[in-house]
C-alpha cells in the first residue's frame, strides 16, 4: 500500500514536470517562428496552472480505531447508505452512542473516518450490530482492524460468546469472520428484504485467536 502511494506520487510529480517543458517549449517555438499566439491560445496557456507541487512523500499514518462521537455521524451515515441496500438511519447511530451495553467504534485513517464497528455486549454475549468500510478504502485491512478491536472490546466486557449476522450471498465478509473463529450456528430464512437469508455467525471468546 505504502509502495503504490509512492508510486502515484512519483508519476503525478513527473507529469507536473512533463507538462511545464511542454508550456515552455510552445512559448519558445512561438517566440522563435511566429509573431505571436492567436489570443485564445495565449489565453488558454496563462490560465493553466503552471506549478511545481511538493507532495508529501511520507506514507499515511497507521488505522487508528477510537470511539465513535456525535461529530462523525455524517460520514459514518454516507459509508452505511453505501454499504447496504437497508441503511440505518441517524436516530440508530444516535442510539448506540447513548445506550449503556453499547460501543461504537470508527477506523480512521490519513485523518478521515474510513469505517465503523457496533458492539454490544450484554453479561456473556456480545453481539456486532453493524460494521462497514467505505467502498473506496476497502482492501486495506480496515474491517479486520476493526473485527479485533471488537473481540478485545467484547472480551474485556467479559463476554464468552461475539455473535453477528451477515447475508448468505456475502461471501467475503463470511470468509473474513470464518478467519477470525467464526462458525454458522443457523439460518434466518428470507431474512433480508424477504428474500435472501441471514447467516447467523458465533465466535468463543474463551479461545485465542
Amino acid at each position: 500500500m505504502q509502495v503504490e502511494k509512492l508510486n502515484l506520487v512519483a508519476e503525478e510529480t513527473v507529469f507536473e514536470y512533463c507538462l511545464v517543458l511542454f508550456v515552455y517549449f510552445v512559448r519558445f517555438v512561438d517566440q522563435m517562428y511566429f509573431t505571436g499566439l492567436s489570443k485564445t491560445t495565449e489565453n488558454r496557456l496563462q490560465s493553466f496552472p503552471i506549478y511545481l507541487s511538493c507532495h508529501p512523500m511520507s506514507a499515511p499514518g497507521p488505522i487508528i480505531i477510537r470511539p465513535m462521537s456525535e461529530s462523525d455521524l455524517d460520514v459514518v451515515l454516507l459509508i452505511e447508505q453505501a454499504s447496504f441496500s437497508r441503511p440505518w438511519k441517524r436516530e440508530h447511530f444516535e442510539q448506540e452512542l447513548s445506550g449503556a451495553y453499547s460501543f461504537p467504534f470508527v477506523a480512521e485513517w490519513d485523518g478521515q473516518v474510513v469505517g465503523y464497528v457496533c458492539l454490544m455486549s450484554l453479561f456473556e454475549e456480545a453481539q456486532i450490530l453493524d460494521i462497514a468500510v467505505s467502498p473506496e478504502q476497502r482492501g486495506r485491512g480496515i474491517a479486520r482492524r476493526l473485527m479485533e478491536h471488537a473481540c478485545g472490546v467484547a472480551r474485556g466486557k467479559q463476554a464468552e460468546i461475539l455473535a453477528l449476522e451477515v447475508r448468505a450471498s456475502s461471501s467475503a465478509a463470511i470468509g473474513l469472520y470464518q478467519s477470525f473463529g467464526f462458525r454458522r450456528v443457523g439460518v434466518r430464512p428470507n431474512y433480508y428484504e424477504a428474500s435472501e437469508d441471514a447467516i447467523l455467525m458465533e465466535k468463543s471468546l474463551k479461545e485465542t485467536d
